[in-house]
C-alpha cells in the first residue's frame, strides 16, 4: 500500500488539522511534501464541504452550508523538475472511502444558495444519504436503486502563475459585472471585493496567507490548470496529463466523488464523500508545447460498471418555460433531456427532487448527439436500466406507480 502523506483528519475541521488544506487557488500556496518522478503515494480528502454536511434526515445543513469554505483540498504536491510549460503525469492507481467514514451525501442546493442545473424547477434544499455496501451504494431517501460506485475525483488540478491567476479573475469579473445582482451569481468571484476572507490557504498563514486569500480563485470552475471538471471516468486506473504553470506543478486534489451522472447537474450532484487517493507522478518535459496543450488530457479508468441497457431521453434547444427557439444551445437541449427524464421518473412513484438525484448520481451516460443541424442541438441523457429494482420500460400498460415511501430529506 501506497505510504499516506496527507492525512485528513475527519475529528476536525479543516481549519484545526495540523497540515491544512487548502480552498482557493494561488501561485503562492507553499507546497505541502514534494515528490521524485516515478514516485507514488497516498492523499487522504475531505468531503468538499469539510464535514458541514450530517448523516441525518434533514436538508438544513444543505440549506445553510457556507459555500464560502468550499472546496478543501489537500496539497499542493510538487514533483522534482517539474517547470512551467511541463507537463505533470498523474496516474490514480487506487481510490476509495475513508473507515471512518463509510457514506456519502447528495444535495439540491437552495436556489438562492448555490442552486443547481435544474433551480428554476426545484429551488428548494433537499439530501439524500447513501451508505456503501462492498462495491454498491443505495440510499435510505431514494428508494429502489442500487448501482456499483466509479470513485473519482471531482477536482484534482495543479497551481496557476500569477499570471494566469489574473487572467481567471479579470476575465470572470467581467462576465460578474454583466449581471451583478444575479441570483445565483454568474460565477464566485475572489473575495478581496467583500474585504473579507474565508480562504484557507494550507501552510501560508498571517498577512501573507490573508492578502493571498483575498486575490486567490475561488474553486467552483474548472479551468485551463484542471480543477473542478467532474469528470466520472477518473476513477482508478486513469492518468491525466496536467499543465505546469509553477515550479514543481502544485497538484492538489478532493471533492471525492463515490459516484456521478455526467454533468452532476444538482451542484452537489454527485455522492460526495471523504476518501484518499493513491497516485503515482511524472514529468514531460516541455510537453505542453510539444503537444499543443492548453487545457488538460485525461485517459479514462478501465474499470467502470458494466451496463448494456440505457433508455434515452432526448432533449432540444427549445426553452421549457417560454417556448422560445434558441440557437444550437447545448445547455438548453440538456436541461430539457433532463427534465424529459424527471417527468418519466416521476410516473413511476418518484418525487421530482427524487429523480434529480438519481440523474446527478447515478452513472447516466450525457451526450451531445448533434450540434449542427440548425437550429436545435440535440443532447440525450441515458439511463441504465438495471440500477432500479423495478422495470422502468414502456408497456402497453402503462407505468406501475410505487410507493417510495419519505421524499429526499427536506428543511425544517
Amino acid at each position: 500500500m501506497a505510504e499516506t502523506v496527507f492525512k485528513a483528519e475527519m475529528n476536525k475541521w479543516p481549519e484545526e488539522q495540523e497540515v491544512k488544506t487548502h480552498n482557493r487557488w494561488h501561485p503562492d500556496i507553499p507546497i505541502a511534501q514534494w515528490f521524485k518522478p516515478g514516485d507514488e503515494f497516498r492523499v487522504e480528502c475531505y468531503d468538499w464541504t469539510g464535514g458541514q454536511i450530517k448523516n441525518d434526515d434533514s436538508a438544513n445543513d444543505i440549506r445553510d452550508v457556507d459555500l464560502s469554505k468550499v472546496h478543501y483540498l489537500s496539497g499542493p504536491f510538487g514533483v522534482e523538475g517539474a517547470e512551467p510549460g511541463d507537463l505533470l503525469v498523474v496516474d490514480i492507481n487506487d481510490i476509495g472511502w475513508l473507515e471512518d467514514s463509510q457514506w456519502g451525501f447528495t444535495g439540491i442546493f437552495a436556489y438562492e444558495n448555490g442552486g443547481g442545473f435544474l433551480d428554476k424547477h426545484f429551488p428548494a434544499a433537499r439530501k439524500a444519504c447513501w451508505d456503501f455496501h462492498g462495491v454498491y451504494t443505495s440510499s435510505r431517501h431514494i428508494p429502489g436503486v442500487r448501482f456499483p460506485g466509479m470513485i473519482h475525483p471531482g477536482l484534482i488540478g495543479t497551481l496557476p502563475s500569477a499570471e494566469l491567476l489574473k487572467k481567471w479573475n479579470d476575465r470572470e469579473a467581467k462576465l460578474f459585472n454583466t449581471d451583478p445582482d444575479r441570483v445565483p451569481p454568474l460565477c464566485t468571484l475572489p473575495d478581496g471585493l467583500a474585504g473579507t476572507t474565508t480562504a484557507l490557504m494550507g501552510q501560508m498563514s498571517g498577512a501573507a496567507g490573508e492578502a493571498a486569500g483575498k486575490d486567490g480563485a475561488r474553486t467552483v470552475p474548472g479551468r485551463e490548470h484542471g480543477g473542478n471538471c467532474d469528470i466520472k471516468n477518473l476513477s482508478r486506473g486513469s492518468k491525466v496529463y496536467f499543465p505546469v504553470y509553477v515550479s514543481g506543478g502544485g497538484l492538489s486534489m478532493g471533492d471525492i466523488h463515490w459516484s456521478q451522472g455526467d454533468g452532476e447537474i444538482t451542484f452537489c450532484g454527485a455522492i460526495e464523500m471523504a476518501g484518499w487517493i493513491d497516485i503515482g507522478v511524472d514529468v514531460i518535459k516541455g510537453g505542453m508545447e510539444k503537444y499543443g496543450i492548453t487545457n488538460p488530457i485525461f485517459q479514462p479508468s478501465p474499470v467502470e460498471p458494466n451496463y448494456s441497457d440505457y433508455l434515452i431521453f432526448e432533449g432540444v434547444s427549445v426553452d421549457e418555460h417560454t417556448g422560445e427557439q434558441h440557437y444550437l444551445d447545448a445547455t438548453v437541449a440538456y436541461r430539457r433531456a433532463c427534465l424529459n427524464a424527471v417527468e418519466y421518473l416521476k410516473k413511476f412513484g418518484y418525487s421530482g427532487e427524487q429523480a434529480y438525484m438519481i440523474l446527478g448520481t447515478a452513472p447516466i451516460e450525457g451526450r451531445v448527439s448533434g450540434i449542427v443541424d440548425i437550429p436545435n442541438a440535440c443532447c440525450t441523457v441515458a439511463i441504465p436500466t438495471s440500477i432500479f429494482d423495478f422495470d422502468i420500460k414502456p408497456n402497453a400498460k402503462g407505468p406501475t406507480k410505487q410507493d417510495f415511501g419519505a421524499d429526499a430529506a427536506s428543511c425544517s
